[in-house]
């Protein structure tokens, strides 16, 4: 799926000043770094961008110093996000699909866009910023990195479109990303400065234009959904990072309000001090993996995303062989798109309604006639179904059923409770049948 999180563990001063000279010379004698001091800050930047992704930047001490950790969880994040809402449903990597991103609010480091096409080679990205010296930065790094042909820069207005797709010439994309100005005002940001008792615009370095916009970031965020009611699926998957955890509600219920159920929430932790938050919609009916879509523990329930997973278990049974025979012979008797791969032990299923419902079958019964779709048949709804035998906490066969397409969770939620009355379960009849509701997951 998504790139493996290099930052998952501290960073490893010690060994990062053997491997870079210029980060031994800001490192104190103790091994540790002064964070207060923006030079060093900005030369950890630096150090890691260039060690870990071959990318060299050029910062000016007047603007924004990006943490990479944080940056590139983000850009995981998202990675996570199409990789499992793609055309192909396989859930990984297409390393041949052709992405074009846009970055609003790129800044002086255009690090979404750097570490963006770094770490996939088909990826390609516009970076737009209203300040014309972050831009001249944006470019030169650019420029240095030989990214060219891949990364497109754009100076905006204010009062212009957070998502220009007419002006870049850009039918769809396939995301946005943003990381808004967090504080409604300047005294906002430099009582929050204070609150962390260090002063302001040290290790921060970010100027007004980075860190206040009118409204705060919840206001900022709204924007772009307005906008993104009118441009709808011309992108697949909107999102922004938000830098406080009381603007994930305000956000969700203006999603909710304007109808928009397909959206994710992450939470992005580095260490035990940074955190920041993640939310993506989509005008789209293709379904994220629950981990993508439901990655905040500490939000209420009542605001995470429908559960797009339902998990079976048929405790004290390991014939998983058995089950899977039984479960694609009992699908593939009713009249929808299914196929099974045997040599992943998961199939695919498609339907444009509730093929498996007592009425659908009388009425399929009583008509007597094919019920089979044709190919220009528009499907309601898409699932897979994985089967495997486990052995902990005890031995049991698990089938996990994923929503993968369509936007009406009753009907998925039918679906799933139809294999509970399947022949495949009545056939194990040594084993208990355990299962997780999708509402309650």
């Amino acid at each position: 799926m998504a790139s493996t999180n290099i930052y998952k563990d501290d960073i490893d001063f010690a060994a990062l000043a053997l491997q870079d000279a210029n980060f031994a010379q800001v490192l104190k004698s103790n091994g540790q770094l002064d964070f207060s001091n923006p030079e060093s800050v900005q030369q950890l930047t630096k150090s890691l961008l260039q060690r870990d992704f071959g990318l060299k930047i050029s910062l000016p001490p007047d603007r924004l110093c990006p943490p990479v950790p944080n940056r590139l969880n983000y850009v995981l994040w998202i990675q996570g996000l199409l990789d499992t809402t793609s055309d192909s449903y396989s859930d990984t990597y297409d390393p041949e699909r052709q992405v074009l991103g846009l970055d609003i609010g790129t800044g002086a480091s255009a690090i979404y866009p750097l570490i963006g096409c770094a770490q996939r080679l088909k990826w390609r990205f516009a970076g737009i910023d209203i300040d014309e010296k972050s831009l001249q930065f944006a470019r030169e790094n650019v420029q240095i990195n030989g990214l060219q042909n891949r990364i497109k820069l754009l100076q905006t207005r204010p009062d212009g479109p957070l998502l220009p797709l007419d002006i870049l010439k850009f039918e769809t994309i396939d995301f946005s990303m943003c990381n808004p100005p967090f504080y409604e005002s300047k005294a906002e940001m430099l009582t929050s400065a204070a609150a962390k008792q260090r002063p302001a615009f040290t290790a921060c370095t970010g100027s007004t234009v980075d860190m206040v916009t009118p409204g705060g970031e919840t206001a900022f965020v709204s924007r772009m959904i307005d906008e993104s009611l009118v441009l709808q699926d011309r992108v697949q998957w909107y999102t922004s990072m938000l830098g406080k955890f009381s603007s994930i509600s305000t956000i969700i219920q203006k999603l909710r309000e304007k109808e928009i159920g397909n959206y994710a929430v992450t939470e992005f932790v580095q260490g035990n001090k940074t955190r920041r938050w993640g939310v993506a919609w989509s005008f789209e009916d293709l379904r994220p993996k629950m981990s993508i879509a439901r990655g905040v523990g500490s939000l209420q329930k009542s605001l995470l995303p429908f559960p797009s997973e339902y998990v079976i278990l048929l405790n004290g049974t390991t014939d998983a062989d058995k089950v899977k025979k039984h479960l694609n012979d009992a699908l593939s008797e009713l009249p929808l798109k299914w196929m099974w791969k045997a040599n992943i032990s998961t199939g695919l299923g498609f339907t444009d309604k509730a093929v498996w419902s007592r009425a659908a079958r009388r009425h399929a019964a009583k008509a007597q006639e094919d019920d089979s779709m044709d190919e220009d048949t528009e499907m309601a709804l898409g699932f897979k179904i994985h089967i495997e035998a486990i052995t902990e906490p005890q031995a049991s066969v698990r089938i996990t059923i994923r929503w993968i397409k369509g936007i009406n969770s009753v009907l998925f939620e039918s679906f799933c409770g139809m294999p509970d009355q399947a022949a495949i379960f009545r056939t194990c009849r040594n084993s208990t049948m355990r299962s997780r509701s999708p509402s309650l997951a």
